[in-house]
């Protein structure tokens, strides 16, 4: 009875190792040590190919490490800033997408499997009191041997299920090429617009020109070329404004950019281009500070 109580222990000791090795992967968040780390890991870089925000070096992935950051340090927790990044990108912006289906297996195999031994153990420790053995003496040998045979079969069992589960895990989570890849120009652009709301106009210009890079449009072109101005790069904006009006002269606010950068690079020009933008738009909601500018 002494060998045998050894090998159920040595048994209930493995099954309960893997199932213990099985939860604790299932549940691992990544590196705890850098909480900014830890969340960037689970994001995905916009602008990369199947790599995450905390390998990435590209500027979206730096803006959204910043963010990160930030919000870190106001105190939010590492859920609430995911959600804030899914909120304003989708769910494409995560890593992996939450368990469904056959993922789960990866969390309830190994719980069952531990749920299991622990109660296998806890009939294995009342076996060895004293009452137990005398009632156990007492079943006839016929009975005794097909219940010590369906215990082992069942050990085994889950033993072996729990060890499919862990070799299975990363096939049954899914991964990031499933995903869609996330739209980069939006991504870069929603950046620059919170980072404009934080007063770093020359941040929000940089992730408005990383957007131009992925989407050559001209309403991102128009946005830079403000965030330029208000960052008091006038030669910058006056550029850019002009490529807005070479495409089209008529517009109301490339025709606003470029007179109030002209006010700091050409002074005598800028009023006769502020006047054109009045006579463009006059009913624009920049007409009457305009006109005050004028004296008019």
């Amino acid at each position: 009875m002494t060998r045998r109580r050894l090998l159920v222990s040595l048994g209930l000791g493995v099954l309960l190792a893997l199932a213990v090795a099985g939860v604790v992967r299932s549940a691992a968040p990544g590196n705890r040590t850098d909480p900014v780390q830890a969340v960037a890991a689970g994001l995905r870089c916009p602008a990369c190919q199947g790599e995450s925000v905390a390998e990435s070096r590209s500027p979206i992935a730096a803006s959204m490490r910043q963010v990160i950051a930030e919000q870190e340090a106001q105190g939010r927790s590492p859920q609430q800033i995911r959600r804030w990044f899914v909120d304003r990108y989708g769910q494409e912006v995560l890593a992996q997408p939450p368990l469904r289906g056959p993922a789960l297996l990866v969390w309830a195999v190994p719980a069952v499997a531990l749920l299991g031994g622990v109660t296998a153990a806890r009939r294995t420790l009342r076996s060895r009191r004293p009452d137990g053995d005398l009632r156990h003496a007492r079943l006839p040998p016929s009975r005794d041997r097909p219940v010590g045979l369906i215990w082992w079969l069942a050990a085994g069992g889950l033993v072996a299920l729990v060890a499919t589960v862990a070799v299975a895990a990363d096939r049954l989570a899914p991964t990031a090429p499933q995903q869609p890849p996330a739209d980069a120009a939006a991504v870069a652009v929603r950046l620059a617009q919170d980072l404009e709301g934080q007063q770093r106009y020359d941040a929000a210009a940089q992730m408005y020109r990383e957007a131009l890079n992925e989407r050559p449009e001209d309403a991102v072109r128009l946005r830079l070329a403000f965030a330029l101005l208000r960052a008091a790069d006038a030669a910058g904006a006056e550029r850019t404004a002009r490529e807005l009006l070479g495409r089209s002269p008529d517009s109301p606010d490339a025709l606003l950019v470029l007179g109030l950068a002209q006010r700091t690079t050409r002074p005598p020009e800028a009023p006769a281009t502020l006047r054109r933008f009045l006579s463009v738009a006059p009913g624009h909601p920049a007409a009457a500070e305009i006109r005050r500018l004028l004296g008019s």
